[in-house]
């Protein structure tokens, strides 16, 4: 039963918890041949880990739950909030030419335009541009707007959504990134202010800081 992040003897008591508890600290750490005092460390990983629990004057039980049902939970209550980064925006007026400039300067696959009060009202991406540039269009004096994709259309997170749920909409509708939004109060509409981006690579940094155990502060 190897999980991620665990010591050898942590990987021992776990299955030796799991075969035989309850079971108390002290008659594991007599089983190691260690004192119960060398064990509290490695039992409040475990129990912290959620793969163990203990209960008074019972001892040390299994939860059923593998690294994999541990990881799910820990990352679904990871919010969009803790990993998303700041929005690149231009507003809907801006020329083509000017938000190809915007996009190679910001290093992004996309960026979100925006009305007054940074309210979203659309999307464009690489891809739009390209297809404007070999249509022969003139880049300086078309505006954005004629190539983005529009409200409602947009696939949209909030901050308070967690990252797992996030992600699958990135990967369901075949997008790089998605405006984080807040409501906006606008008489007679819906709409949202953009307050941030989350992007694949945004999702990406956060697996790789949970596998090399700097994203514990974030869990």
């Amino acid at each position: 039963m190897a999980v991620i992040g665990l010591t050898p003897r942590q990987e021992k008591i776990a299955e030796m918890v799991r075969t035989l508890g309850p079971i108390t600290g002290e008659q594991i750490a007599e089983r190691l041949n260690v004192t119960r005092a060398a064990l509290r460390p490695d039992l409040a990983i475990l129990v912290m880990s959620g793969m163990v629990e203990a209960r008074p004057k019972v001892g040390y039980y299994y939860t059923g739950k593998n690294a994999m049902n541990i990881f799910v939970e820990k990352i679904s209550r990871i919010k969009v909030q803790d990993v998303q980064s700041v929005p690149v925006v231009v507003t809907s007026g801006t020329s083509v030419y000017d938000a190809v400039v915007t996009m190679f300067l910001e290093d992004v696959g996309s960026v979100f335009v925006v009305e007054p009060g940074g309210i979203l009202a659309g999307v464009v991406s690489r891809k739009d541009m390209l297809k404007v540039a070999m249509g022969g269009g003139d880049l300086q004096k078309m505006p954005v707007k004629v190539v983005m994709t529009p409200m409602p259309k947009i696939i949209v997170t909030t901050p308070e959504e967690s990252v797992l749920t996030a992600a699958k909409k990135i990967i369901d509708n075949e997008v790089d990134s998605l405006p984080v939004v807040s409501p906006a109060s606008q008489p007679g509409a819906k709409t949202y202010e953009v307050v941030g981006r989350l992007t694949k690579t945004n999702i990406a940094r956060l697996f790789v800081e949970l596998g090399e155990g700097k994203g514990g502060e974030r869990l």
